[in-house]
C-alpha cells in the first residue's frame, strides 16, 4: 500500500480500456495520461491545457474524459465532458471542489477545445463535486481509490455521475475492493511480463 506513480495509474487505465473494448463502450469514455497534466514537470498551465484540449479533440463527441490528476502529493479524479462543458470533481480526502491552478487550466483546456470546434461555448465551465464517494482510508492510499472509482465509471453502463456521487452518502470502498483493484492491476502487469 505504498504511494503509486503516474506510471502504475497509467498501466490500470490500459487494463480498464481492456475492458471498455469487450464491452463496446470506447466511444463514451476516453483516459487522459496525469504524465501531461500533474504539478510536477508537465509544463506551464498554458501547456497543460492545451495538452488537456489536444486529448478532447482526439475523442468522440459527447465522450467523456478521466483524468488523473497529481497535486503533488495526493491523487484526486476529474471527469470532463467537453462537449456538454461539465466537470465531475472527485477529491476522496477534501471532498469538496478544488480551486486556483487546476480548475483554471481545465476550465481553458475547455475553452481551447471550443475554439477548435468553433463553437460559443457557456460563460462558465459547469464543475459538480462528487462528495458522496468513498472516502480515502490511509495515508498513501489515494492512487488506489482513484483506480477504483475509475473502475466503477467504467463498469456503469449508466454514465449519470452526479446522480450515484454527488450527494453526500454512505458509499464506501473495503480493503477487499481496493484489493480487487490492486490484483487486477498485478494480473495485468505480469501479461507483459510473461511476453
Amino acid at each position: 500500500m505504498k504511494e503509486l506513480s503516474g506510471n502504475c495509474i497509467v498501466m490500470y487505465m490500459s487494463f480498464l480500456y481492456h475492458v471498455l473494448k469487450k464491452s463496446k463502450m470506447l466511444d463514451m469514455i476516453g483516459f487522459v495520461d496525469p504524465a501531461h497534466t500533474g504539478v510536477i514537470g508537465c509544463g506551464n498551465p498554458t501547456e497543460r491545457a492545451r495538452s488537456l484540449s489536444a486529448s478532447y479533440e482526439r475523442g468522440k463527441p459527447g465522450q467523456i474524459f478521466l483524468v488523473p490528476y497529481n497535486s503533488g502529493c495526493h491523487w484526486m479524479l476529474t471527469v470532463a465532458n467537453p462537449t456538454e462543458e461539465i466537470v465531475y470533481f472527485m477529491d476522496l480526502l477534501k471532498r469538496r471542489l478544488v480551486t486556483g491552478e487546476w480548475r483554471t487550466i481545465v476550465d481553458n483546456s475547455i475553452k481551447i477545445f471550443n475554439a477548435q470546434k468553433h463553437r460559443k461555448g457557456r460563460k462558465t465551465v459547469q464543475w459538480k463535486n462528487c462528495a458522496g464517494i468513498p472516502e480515502q482510508m490511509g495515508d498513501k492510499t489515494c492512487g488506489y481509490w482513484i483506480m477504483h472509482y475509475m473502475r466503477d465509471i467504467v463498469e456503469d453502463k449508466n454514465q449519470e455521475l452526479s446522480a450515484k456521487w454527488e450527494r453526500k452518502a454512505n458509499h464506501y470502498y473495503t480493503m477487499e475492493n481496493v484489493d480487487v483493484v490492486r490484483a487486477e492491476w498485478a494480473k495485468y502487469v505480469m501479461k507483459f511480463k510473461d511476453n
